[in-house]
Order: C-alpha cells, then structure tokens, then sequence
C-alpha cells in the first residue's frame, strides 16, 4: 500500500472519568482534541461519564468552564464498549444496530485521578491489547498513591520531607497514636488525600483542632491521607518527557510557580479558576542548582519507571537544598497547564508535545516491556 492511501492511525481521546477532576480531564482533552493534527491521524473523542459509561462525545460536548460552571460529559452520547484483541470499538445506541468504529491504534487517556490515572485504565486498555500514551500500571499507581510514591523516591536516594500516612482503619481504631504521630512533624502541616490530584482536599492545619477538620476534608476524596510537615521553599517544577529508542529521557527548563492573591498555597481555585497563579520560566535559581533539579526529575521518572511524560515538583529551600514533593504521571495537560508550559519555554510547542507523545505510544508493543 502506498503512503498515500496508508490508513492514519486511529486516535482515541479519552477524558472524564468517576471522581472529582472529571472536569480538569475535560478541559485537557478539549486543548488536545484543539491542537491534534487531523491529516496525520483519525480522531476519537471520547468521554467517561460520571456513573461510569463510556459515550462517543457528540458535537454539544463542552470542554471549557463557562460563566464559573465547569464542564461534565454529555452522558446522552451514545454507550461505548472496549472489546479485547485489537481494540475495537461498537457503539451501542438505544434502538439501533451497533456501529462498528473500527480499530483504535492508540489511545490518549487525558485523565487523572482515582480510576484513571491510577493504573485503572492503563490496566484496561493493557488487557485489550490497546497502546496508550503515558505511564504504564506500576508507575501510575505509585505515582498516584503519595505514600507509596515519597518511598520510592527516598529508596532512589531522593530527598522527601517528612511525612505521615494515615490509614482508614488507623484513623477509625487508634486515632490518638496518629494524632500524635503527625504532631510530631510539628506545626504547620499540609493534609491532602492520598490518591487525589489537582490540588484537591488539600488543607493548612496549625493546630490539633484544624489538623482532625483536615484530615475529614481529606478523607471526603480518600480514606487513605497523607499529612506533609511544612517545607519553607519555593515552588520549582521540572516535566520531563520519554526520549525515542534508547536514549534517556529529557527534562524541560524548571519553571517556579507563583500563587497571587489570597491562596496560601497552590490550591485548585488558583490552578483552574481565575488568574490567581503565573509561571515563571526558567526559574530565577542559579544554573547549577537548575541542572541539578533536572537531573533528579529524570532520576524520580526513572525510579517509578515512568513512560511518555510526567512533572516531578521540588522545594527550593532558603538554604539551597532540593526536596522532591510529588511526581505527576499524568499532569494538568490544557496548553495553559504548568507542564505544557515548561515544554514550550524549552522550545516544544503543545502540538508538538501532543503528536511526540503519540508517536512515542505508537512505538511501544502492547505487553510487558
């Protein structure tokens, strides 16, 4: 067959998803599905209902917020089913034959959160023999589970700081041994869900009375929570992207992330509403101190054994030090979100990024590697 008439890979876009970044997929999939080069590949979209159902998204879908109200999948599009062996998909549309949609040769799940980025759906798609763009199960439940993550990332030889996991059965059986467990991180702590992103359930806690209200609020998104004492620093991130073949990956120009207006810290308001957040990059760091930071992204990729992208966040403390907060396999991914920034300012455009990812998924075999 010859170029000209090679049928182009079939692309599926996936987004939404059961749990509360729902709408932050939607918008990441919307600047995807903006920038995707339509003579290069057949395109997809597909959205996650809140309940569950996967849905061929019809052309009413929204993928921005509008008049502060952010967008959900239109669960009225027509149900999907994945079926193992090639990756086929068959619409099923009440009162009508199935439509048959052919074979997907990759999917782009522009997802995060519990049941997505988590290793759910990269698990999935591993069983029906699909490729995807990004990391696969180990690395994404690692990167998804805070806990587990800081002990792999000290058991690299990287820098954490001090931390506490908090259990569901410890909270409900010995809450006084955790309480004082975390009183020991000393005053202030930062509470966060364990297995939830976006700066979501995160909260400030100075006193023991705030910390048992943190620690509900967390545990509204998980029951499993983790409790950070606080590091004095500055907010410095890194991307860092899989390189073809052989060769290692790369990481971005660091970029330093400053919070305005009332937020104590980077919480999801300033993330995803308003203008309360700006990125400046590169970071005002001296350049050694740049050097070493990308060189320990690259080293917190490799030791979840990370795929396609990921951003790896530090403090820059007053006395120089780098401490490794979190690594993201699946990051915000609008072209306004920090890592898609990092890779512009490092001179890779959104739309490149999103075509090398691709590719990079086109290039792997479906299986273990």
């Amino acid at each position: 067959m010859s170029e000209q008439h090679k049928p182009r890979p079939r692309v599926a876009v996936v987004f939404g998803g059961r749990n509360s970044e729902h709408a932050v997929s939607i918008l990441g999939a919307g600047s995807v599905l903006g920038v995707i080069d339509r003579s290069k590949y057949d395109v997809v979209p597909i959205g996650i209902a809140q309940d569950g159902r996967w849905v061929l998204a019809s052309g009413e879908q929204r993928y921005e917020i509008e008049s502060g109200e952010l967008p959900a999948v239109d669960a009225a599009s027509a149900t999907l089913a994945l079926t193992s062996g090639g990756g086929s998909l068959v619409a099923y549309d009440p009162g009508s034959i199935p439509l048959e949609l052919g074979q997907v040769d990759v999917v782009f799940p522009v997802m995060h959160g519990p049941f997505a980025e988590d290793g759910t759906i990269q698990g999935l798609l591993e069983m029906a023999g699909v490729r995807y763009v990004g990391s696969g199960v180990l690395a994404s439940s690692v990167g998804m589970d805070k806990g587990y993550m800081k002990l792999v990332l000290a058991a690299a030889g990287l820098p954490v700081g001090p931390y506490v996991t908090i259990r569901d059965r410890d909270w409900r059986t010995d809450r006084g041994r955790v309480l004082k467990e975390v009183q020991e991180l000393g005053w202030p702590v930062f509470v966060k869900p364990a297995r939830a992103g976006s700066s979501q359930g995160i909260s400030k806690a100075a006193n023991l009375e705030q910390l048992e209200q943190a620690i509900e609020f967390a545990r509204e998104h998980d029951p499993k929570v983790l409790v950070e004492a606080a590091v004095t620093g500055r907010e410095i991130e890194c991307a860092v992207l899989e390189s073809p073949g052989d060769e290692a990956p790369r990481a971005s120009l660091p970029g330093e992330v400053l919070v305005h207006g009332d937020h104590e810290f980077f919480d999801f308001e300033a993330k995803y509403i308003g203008d309360d957040m700006s990125l400046s990059v590169p970071a005002d760091i001296p350049q050694e101190t740049a050097e070493e930071l990308r060189a320990m992204a690259v080293r917190a990729f490799e030791a979840l054994g990370c795929e396609g992208l990921a951003r790896v966040d530090f403090f820059y403390t007053p006395d120089r030090r780098l401490i490794v907060n979190e690594i993201n396999t699946m990051p915000g991914f609008t072209a306004m979100s920090v890592a898609p920034q990092l890779w512009a300012a490092t001179g890779v455009s959104y739309a490149e990024l999103v075509d090398r990812l691709i590719q990079l998924a086109l290039g792997r075999s479906p299986g273990l590697r």
